[in-house]
């Protein structure tokens, strides 16, 4: 069962990625999760989004560091690429690029994570904040073909306000 997002959003896959099915990706600690249609070696490029709320004094940075933990847990090595902070002081944004060497099934790959973590304020109560993930995976051959539709998606996502009036 998909976890929920601590706060909703809206978002438009790029054209051709299709929901993972649960079956088909492990989907139980994201709220959504979508995959490429065109494997590369048998692995398919994914897109995945999940969160948490985020106390008064949690950083993004802080987040982005224990989800490398995470990462080092199960892969070696894992090395963070690239790690960029942007956005406004209002609306704080981190951007990471990881490459890691894990086993997917029995086949060991070279995979690239492109990490975007948003700091949103809750709509119904602006005083609390939220983390939102936005994750693209890929091996590392496919994922410079794959960016461009992750920053595709990237545009598309907002805060959902509800029904429009």
């Amino acid at each position: 069962m998909p976890a929920p997002l601590p706060v909703p959003i809206e978002f438009r896959l790029p054209d051709g990625w299709l929901p993972a099915h649960p079956d088909g990706l492990d989907t139980s600690e994201v709220a959504f999760a979508a995959v490429h249609p065109h494997p590369d070696d048998g692995y398919a490029a994914s897109i995945t989004i999940d969160g948490q709320h985020l106390t008064p004094d949690q950083k993004l940075t802080e987040l982005a560091d224990t989800a490398v933990q995470q990462l080092r847990d199960l892969a070696d090595p894992v090395e963070i690429v690239s790690r960029t902070d942007t956005g406004t002081p209002q609306a704080p944004v981190l951007i990471q690029r990881i490459h890691l060497t894990a086993t997917t099934g029995t086949t060991r790959r070279e995979l690239a994570l492109s990490q975007v973590y948003l700091n949103l304020h809750d709509v119904t109560d602006p005083r609390r904040h939220a983390m939102i993930r936005l994750t693209l995976t890929a091996t590392a051959a496919q994922h410079d073909t794959v960016l461009p539709d992750f920053q595709q998606f990237l545009r598309t996502v907002r805060p959902d306000t509800g029904p429009e009036a």
